[in-house]
């Protein structure tokens, strides 16, 4: 599917793991361990779609159409998700209350359900050789 699948997929995997070494050196210490948990599973979410981002961009084109949902809904989904629980982990040592997005979260994982709903359904679609 191309270029901006790996270019999106290899930006989130870097971030992913700059923000996976500042959790485990720079956050361990002024963190409770479960706003640490917290932290490390949107690092996780992060990289497990990273690499989807990436082997999306290994196959065979779908549709244009097709190929635009999944990646504004990986994205957005990604962000969402991972970046809120970023915030929400992370929320003791802000002056802002970022509890109050925190319905941003399952809004996040709702994309990434999506998602993969939607290549579920493209594949299952297709013809066999």
């Amino acid at each position: 599917m191309g270029r901006r699948f790996y270019v999106a997929g290899f930006l989130f995997g870097l971030i992913g793991v700059i923000l996976g070494a500042f959790a485990a050196h720079g956050l361990k210490p002024v963190l409770t361990p479960e706003s640490l948990d917290s932290f490390e599973t949107g690092v996780r979410f992060q990289m497990y779609h990273a690499l989807l981002f990436i082997l999306l961009g290994t196959m065979k084109p779908l549709s244009h159409r097709l190929s635009n949902w999944i990646f504004i809904l990986l994205l957005g989904g990604i962000i969402f998700f991972s970046g809120s629980i970023y915030l929400l982990a992370t929320n003791s040592l802000t002056s802002f209350d970022f509890t109050t997005i925190a319905l941003v979260t399952p809004l996040g994982g709702s994309l990434l359900i999506g998602c993969w709903m939607l290549l579920l359904i493209s594949f299952l679609k297709l013809k066999k050789k």
